[in-house]
């Protein structure tokens, strides 16, 4: 299904990723830095999607479009039957992307000065986002104990009080942390926000990303019972390598949550996807699941190189596998180095881009985020780096 050994060459494509090095990272010169930062991968999408953009632009009119039955009809059968989570058509909600969906979640269900809680560290839109919108952003740091990751359920639930909390984002799954959530503590963090009134935004855009046999558990399931008010939003981008596409969902079971939502995006004149996007997502949601078995084995071995091959070369280096992502998340605090002095190293000496763990708020200080979707050569070429830039 796919060809996860080719190199292709995205310098010159307008790539974020290839493209940008030198603004985000602020370096004179980029064209021998290796990117393995933002998270998109450098495998080409699955072939039936490609053919599915293919055939709508050998049409040659661009009209107006819609979002047919048979989009959604391959969006309710990937949910159910990769997470066992059944969803009716009427649920659905399309979206340019997730962060979109974040953004209109805080509008339409906050006001300025609120107060919306979030668990750190994580995605930067989380904090990024409320904060724009003139909304007060609760941290409420996760506890974190050699790389792994939980929440401290007392802390959490006085966090909600102390603020009088509206709104709660939550990554299900973790980024940049890895891990899945268990039913148990999702169930919990549900409960907790039931009881407190506070509506619950649940990121899964890397919920079909899912490693080591791991489950992914939908927060709307685990939820069940408590009574808790849920939007999820989830992706193709994510999954199939389509983030320049933007196509995404809001889904939540509760009718006035969901006319909420559609009158926000009619008041910002939001449309449906384009056509180019929703031929993308269906194709992937019917006919992507052989690709995605083979890019998750593919995932795990780069992993495996990478935690086998750094921290045996970089004293003080530890590396978790995470649950689920093609992202690392390593822990360099042992070397006894600042975040300043890892960055000058990886980027002057290594010559090799990733992002610093502060990215994700003060409490991924100590850390660094490794995208490892990228042909074995890649990775080894990122690996070698690494741990020049480290030898003295």
């Amino acid at each position: 299904m796919g060809n996860f050994a080719e190199t292709i060459e995205r310098k010159g494509t307008r790539s974020v990723k290839w493209d940008r090095l030198k603004e985000v990272y602020g370096v004179a010169d980029a064209t021998d830095i290796l990117p393995m930062w933002v998270a998109d991968m450098d495998f080409a999408a699955p072939e039936p999607v490609i053919r599915a953009m293919q055939e709508r632009l050998d049409h040659p009119v661009f009209g107006y479009s819609y979002i047919c039955d048979g989009c959604k009809k391959a969006v309710a059968d990937w949910l159910l039957n990769r997470h066992d989570w059944k969803v009716e058509y009427e649920w659905m909600q399309f979206e340019h992307g997730v962060v979109p969906a974040i953004a209109s979640a805080v509008e339409t269900f906050t006001e300025k000065g609120d107060h919306v809680l979030i668990t750190t560290p994580v995605y930067p839109p989380f904090f990024t986002i409320p904060a724009l919108q003139d909304r007060v952003v609760v941290q409420n740091p996760l506890r974190e104990k050699d790389g792994i990751y939980s929440v401290d359920f007392e802390s959490f639930e006085q966090a909600i009080e102390d603020n009088e909390v509206k709104l709660f984002i939550l990554c299900n799954p973790h980024n940049p942390g890895g891990f899945a959530w268990s039913r148990e503590d999702l169930k919990k963090m549900a409960g907790i926000c039931a009881e407190k009134g506070v509506l619950i935004f649940s990121d899964e855009i890397h919920a079909d990303l899912m490693l080591g046999g791991n489950k992914h558990i939908p927060m709307a399931l685990a939820a069940d019972g408590t009574g808790a008010k849920i939007v999820t939003s989830v992706a193709p981008t994510k999954t199939f390598n389509l983030a320049g596409v933007q196509a995404a969902l809001m889904i939540t079971e509760d009718t006035e949550l969901r006319q909420q939502l559609e009158h926000n995006a009619m008041a910002h004149g939001h449309s449906n996807l384009n056509a180019f996007a929703a031929a993308a997502l269906t194709a992937a949601y019917e006919e992507g699941g052989p690709w995605l078995e083979e890019l998750i084995k593919v995932i795990e071995e780069n992993m495996d190189l990478v935690i086998r091959e750094i921290p045996a070369a970089v004293p003080g280096v530890k590396i978790n596998k995470p649950d689920s992502t093609y992202l690392l998340w390593i822990d360099y605090r042992g070397t006894g180095l600042s975040e300043e002095e890892v960055m000058d190293r990886l980027l002057n000496k290594g010559k090799l881009a990733l992002e610093p763990g502060t990215k994700y708020s003060e409490a991924g200080r100590g850390f660094l985020r490794m995208n490892v979707a990228a042909p074995k050569s890649t990775v080894e070429d990122g690996i070698a780096r690494f741990i020049k830039a480290f030898t003295d």
